[in-house]
């Protein structure tokens, strides 16, 4: 069996158990027949998905907490599939868990989080570390990376600042590993994401949906103003 990057290695128990949350909230919201095996085959496939997620950097990127918080939903997606769950049901499953999961911080470490994301300081790591993955050495050392640009508003918009990705670690993963189908599914994750952290997300298109790029927009809600 392949190994797990020694980055992920380190924070193994924290996903494992950060999984096993999500399928405590996904039993109480469903009605899956046998839900002692799903929840054994979801941990068991989990363990596979950590040996497939891509090194992009580590602590040093930003795009490496997404891997480490999302990509379990792909464990949880192929399980479900092999149960016959169908993935439009699949995806309101894993929406619904993962907002109960985040709104299970307190509103005032989620807030916090938020004001962190939209402040001046990020803003300029985010324009930083774009301007680094569209860079030819960046893309030969870590090719399963995302690929972004950082979008400036127009006297017209009112968005406080974008993300258009041109490259999406996620479809490269779901390419690799027959998991186009979930896609979809994984991208819809984003908005309760956001939201429950104060922040409005608007998009709309996405890579995994066919279009040239995902064109992230964010402003922040009104009760964080």
């Amino acid at each position: 069996m392949a190994e797990i990057h020694p980055f992920y290695q380190t924070h193994r128990h924290a996903m494992e158990a950060a999984m096993r949350e999500r399928l405590d909230l996904a039993e109480e919201r469903t009605h899956l027949s046998d839900i002692d095996g799903i929840r054994q085959d979801v941990m068991d496939e989990f363990a596979i998905v950590l040996t497939q997620m891509p090194y992009v950097g580590g602590a040093a990127s930003r795009m490496s907490d997404f891997f480490m918080r999302l990509t379990g939903f792909m464990a949880i997606s192929r399980v479900l599939r092999r149960h016959g769950v169908p993935v439009p049901v699949i995806g309101e499953i894993e929406r619904e868990t993962y907002k109960a999961q985040l709104l299970t911080i307190p509103e005032a470490e989620r807030l916090a989080a938020g004001h962190q994301f939209m402040s001046p300081e990020n803003q300029a790591l985010m324009r930083e570390q774009a301007a680094r993955s569209v860079t030819r050495a960046h893309q030969t050392e870590f090719p399963e990376d995302f690929v972004y640009d950082f979008v400036e508003p127009g006297p017209q918009d009112s968005f406080e600042f974008g993300i258009d990705y041109k490259a999406c670690g996620f479809c490269k993963l779901a390419a690799r590993h027959g998991d186009r189908e979930i896609l979809p599914n994984i991208c819809g994750l984003d908005f309760d994401a956001y939201a429950t952290r104060g922040i409005r997300l608007k998009r709309t298109q996405t890579l995994a949906g066919g279009a040239s790029h995902c064109n992230f927009r964010f402003s922040r809600l009104d009760r964080t103003r």
